[in-house]
């Protein structure tokens, strides 16, 4: 085993909230298609879409360095949002927290003097800033669209496919 059994254990769970934040933008996705906002949706299919690569990266680094890989039960995502803001900022608040559950393994990795896996954790980290920055946004835009206007975030959508 290449990494601590501190760090394989982090990192397990870690895969088990990867795997929880794929089911929730799946339910997330869900709402919006529900209510025919296609673009909202096509947005929470592809997050839950990364989701679940982050998690096949953590498995696939535990069998890598010969961890214990121990894939956890997941609890069973939201299933109903009472608007589209509530949907958006249940999103925040989750990659927050993820944002500081790979801080934790970061932190973990430092301990052990676990350089390998330092490497390995700083991509996440990169990337969290990404979707913390991402969903702060959306949020924001749909409060300041209001839930009656929410074709004005479907527009926002667009604008931002295109500059990308």
């Amino acid at each position: 085993m290449l990494i601590s059994r501190n760090l394989g254990r982090a990192i397990n769970e870690q895969i088990g909230n990867e795997f929880g934040a794929h089911m929730q933008y799946l339910s997330i996705a869900a709402h919006f298609r529900q209510r025919q906002l296609t673009l909202l949706s096509k947005l929470f299919f592809a997050q839950a879409e990364e989701e679940k690569q982050h998690a096949m990266k953590f498995v696939q680094y535990m069998l890598d360095t010969k961890a214990d890989l121990q894939i956890p039960a997941i609890a069973a995502p939201k299933p109903m949002f009472a608007s589209a803001e509530e949907a958006a900022q249940a999103a925040l608040t989750w990659e927050q927290e993820v944002t500081r559950q790979i801080t934790g393994l970061m932190d973990i990795a430092v301990k052990d003097n676990d350089y390998m896996s330092q490497s390995f954790l700083q991509w996440f980290i990169d990337e969290q800033l990404e979707e913390v920055v991402k969903m702060d946004r959306l949020l924001s835009v749909i409060r300041t669209s209001g839930e009656k206007n929410l074709l004005m975030v479907e527009a926002y959508l667009v604008h931002i496919e295109k500059a990308h």
